[in-house]
């Protein structure tokens, strides 16, 4: 990346202005003395941003497993209360694509900074105010519904979330770096669940059962809300100054309205949905979905074992993530995507028989689904979003990001626990052999797509 993408800090402008808040002020105040935004600073404040949104994402989905549950489904059998609990997961992800019509209206009319204020002390609040919520047996059915709500309200904000800093990196990334600068922004996601996956392994293991479920499980929702502050003001360091939001505007990264972005590049946006079907569908095989499937089969302390396993499996996950950007280099991030859905199938022949292979097998699932998500994500945002025009590109990473994880991931643990159930493992590797397909299919339409652009004729 060329020096010219520095930018000075400066305190801003001479007054508040229209898309500025007491926040972003702050974070100006906080940073006048420094003398200039690096690349490799708006590539830690993408990680930073990442992490604290998946921290909030994974602290939400280990409880649906271990708390949840107990706690709100009392009166269910296990099983049934985790798949109600699953239920209420998919939520966040049918939200997202109505957040990201609600922040962009925000965004549009008051500013990037303002939209991403009030996007993370939504997530935030929402996670934290989890926290305090009652059990079914205190609250009866207003527990779960406070509990619904409140995930919709995640899921909202992670929508407005999206500051476009990614789109930024990948924008200004040298010609023959774009896949390393592309999974950048994806190792915030094995840095979050290491986060979530600590804490509760943690308390798991120094609480009783019962203290546990009474009050342990609270601490990490109670800390997602000072690690979103952390990250806001980590973000609006660079969001919020003046100078970044011209590089913005130079690099045609505004927000379009949808039903704009639909007309134009319609095409794009689905199939962007579905090229990393694939991807997302691994995501939560590998993290959410064993979690549930060893603590139903639980004897006494598997649950606390596999936390461990999973934090060994996403440090093997980062370092695939990093591989990622070097292998896409060489191939073409499309490419890259296409072989990682190839390991995808692979690995769903196996995974039937590993996880039901007692701890070897399950550690052997962990460490090897780890690695191929790793390579699998780090490019899953980057393939097809790269071929929006760059009027479109801000908004239509961003729908394009909602939709990919309603298709893939917003019902794979209930999908994936009642395949599991009622069918057997096998069933398993079928719905990941499915995504695989899927996502082949899709990089065929986008190949074939481009190739046509490509060949087409210049107007007169």
């Amino acid at each position: 990346m060329s020096q010219d993408f520095a930018l000075p800090v400066g305190p801003g402008p001479a007054g508040p202005g229209p898309t500025s808040s007491g926040l972003e002020r702050d974070a100006r105040r906080l940073h006048a003395d420094h003398k200039g935004v690096r690349p490799g600073e708006i590539a830690i404040g993408v990680i930073i941003g990442r992490t604290s949104e998946f921290f909030d994402f994974f602290v939400y989905a280990i409880a649906s497993v271990l708390v949840f549950p107990h706690l709100f489904f009392p009166f269910f059998d296990r099983l049934t209360g985790v798949l109600c609990s699953f239920a209420i997961f998919s939520l966040a992800f049918i939200a997202r694509p109505i957040g990201s019509a609600i922040f962009g209206v925000i965004d549009r009319n008051y500013g990037r900074g303002v939209k991403l204020t009030i996007a993370l002390f939504l997530l935030g609040g929402s996670t934290a105010a989890i926290s305090f919520l009652p059990g079914y047996a205190a609250a009866g059915a207003f527990s779960i519904w406070a509990l619904a709500a409140f995930r919709i309200g995640q899921g909202l904000a992670l929508a407005g979330a999206w500051d476009g800093m990614a789109s930024l990196l990948a924008l200004n990334a040298p010609e023959k770096k774009r896949g390393w600068y592309a999974m950048i922004p994806q190792l915030g996601a094995p840095f979050g669940f290491m986060l979530a996956s600590g804490l509760f392994a943690y308390f798991v293991a120094s609480l009783g059962s019962a203290d546990f479920l009474d009050w342990g499980w609270r601490y990490p929702f109670f800390a997602a809300f000072a690690i979103n502050v952390v990250a806001l003001f980590a973000r609006l360091r660079i969001v919020a100054t003046e100078e970044f939001g011209k590089l913005f505007e130079k690099g045609q990264l505004s927000p379009v309205p949808l039903t704009s972005l639909m007309k134009a590049q319609g095409s794009n946006v689905i199939i962007g949905a579905f090229a990393p079907l694939a991807t997302f569908a691994m995501f939560h095989l590998v993290t959410v979905f064993p979690l549930s499937w060893v603590s139903l089969h639980d004897d006494g302390g598997e649950a606390l074992n596999f936390l461990r396993i999973e934090l060994v499996g996403a440090l093997v996950g980062v370092v695939g993530i990093m591989v990622s950007g070097w292998i896409a280099d060489r191939i073409s991030r499309q490419n890259h995507l296409a072989l990682s859905a190839v390991l995808i199938a692979i690995f769903s022949l196996a995974a039937p028989w590993l996880l039901d292979a007692g701890s070897v097998g399950q550690t052997v699932y962990v460490v090897a689904g780890f690695a191929i998500l790793g390579l699998s994500f780090g490019q899953a945002s980057g393939a097809v979003s790269s071929g929006f025009q760059r009027r479109y590109r801000y908004s239509g990473a961003a729908l394009t990001s909602d939709l990919s994880w309603l298709v893939g991931a917003g019902f794979a643990p209930l999908a994936a626990l009642a395949l599991a159930s009622f069918w057997g493992l096998p069933a398993i590797g079928l719905y990941l052999a499915s995504g695989a397909v899927a996502t082949l299919v899709a990089l065929s339409i986008d190949r074939r797509r481009r190739m046509r652009h490509h060949n087409k004729p210049p107007a007169a």
